[in-house]
């Protein structure tokens, strides 16, 4: 499977309010096991702030909590343009993964500054000096995992790297013909890691055939696309919310066709076409037709709808 060649779309929460007049009913699920929270619940409300953050908010997925995160926290961070920090991390035994999925910011790491945009990733070991700053005209919003580095004797802890998702090799998983890829920034093999953020990717059609039963914890945000979660015995509806680069557009068409002196046929029904945009330009990229007619008499159907 190759790289990335295009730039992708991530969804990132914006916050806000719904009106009024919307149902409180939700996907929303907080279980001793799991818990599901749907975009719609990132609200201005329930937003966080941190010490040491200018012109920051952020959304808390996950924390150490019990039944639930016992060793990560994971949260959305959104930063206003000349916001950031000086001193991100007050916990010097934390190692960290920031991706970016909106905008861009300078992160300097012992020194060093990277440029990241949307798909870029950072991996921040314990006791390290970093520093986060927006310097762009535009919000960046960005997912911050951290988690207590657990040391081993005799294994080395991990050196920081900043790369970017365009620049790995999807890895198909065995026999799926790449519907099911894996986009990994840390070799599995590598036992200074203890902790893995991975980007997992499904063409229409993959899915993962079996229930995952081990020891780790996952945190699972969707960036793209929409699919259904089995957790435990649950099925459970997940989705990234609507891309600005696809949009779905319905509308309903009635035909008429003569052929020769004496056919005449008639096509009604629905169209549904999914629109993507390519290199700025709007393109279909797939199309649906419902036919409203349980019997067509006409003779063939080389039609274009």
């Amino acid at each position: 499977m190759a790289k990335q060649s295009t730039p992708r779309s991530y969804y990132a929460p914006t916050g806000g309010h719904p009106p009024q007049t919307q149902l409180t009913t939700d996907r929303a699920v907080f279980t001793e096991a799991y818990a599901v929270i749907p975009k719609g619940v990132m609200r201005d409300i329930v937003t966080s702030h941190l010490p040491f953050w200018t012109g920051t908010r952020l959304w808390v997925l996950s924390r150490p909590l019990s039944g639930f995160a016992e060793t990560f926290s994971q949260y959305i961070m959104e930063v206003q343009p000349g916001g950031g920090s000086d001193k991100p991390e007050t916990d010097p035994t934390a190692e960290g993964v920031l991706f970016i999925v909106e905008g861009g910011l300078t992160l300097t790491l012992n020194g060093t500054a990277h440029q990241m945009d949307v798909g870029g990733y950072a991996f921040i070991p314990p006791n390290s000096d970093w520093q986060v700053r927006n310097d762009s005209g535009a919000v960046v919003r960005f997912h911050w995992v951290r988690k207590a580095y657990e040391k081993v004797d005799g294994v080395d802890v991990p050196e920081a790297f900043v790369t970017n998702e365009n620049d790995i090799t999807p890895l198909e998983m065995p026999g799926t013909d790449g519907a099911w890829s894996t986009t990994r920034f840390v070799d599995m093999s590598d036992m200074r890691h203890d902790m893995h953020v991975n980007i997992v990717n499904f063409q229409p059609g993959g899915a993962i055939p079996f229930a995952e039963t081990h020891v780790m914890e996952h945190g699972l945000y969707v960036l793209e696309g929409k699919a259904v979660y089995l957790l435990n015995k649950d099925w459970v509806e997940v989705e990234a919310g609507d891309s600005q680069d696809e949009l779905k557009v319905y509308s309903n068409f009635f035909m008429y066709r003569t052929r020769a002196e004496t056919e005449q046929d008639f096509y009604i029904g629905s169209r549904e076409d999914v629109l993507r945009r390519v290199n700025g330009q709007l393109r279909v990229a797939s199309r649906k037709i419902v036919l409203d007619q349980t019997v067509l008499l006409a003779k063939n159907l080389s039609n274009f709808f």
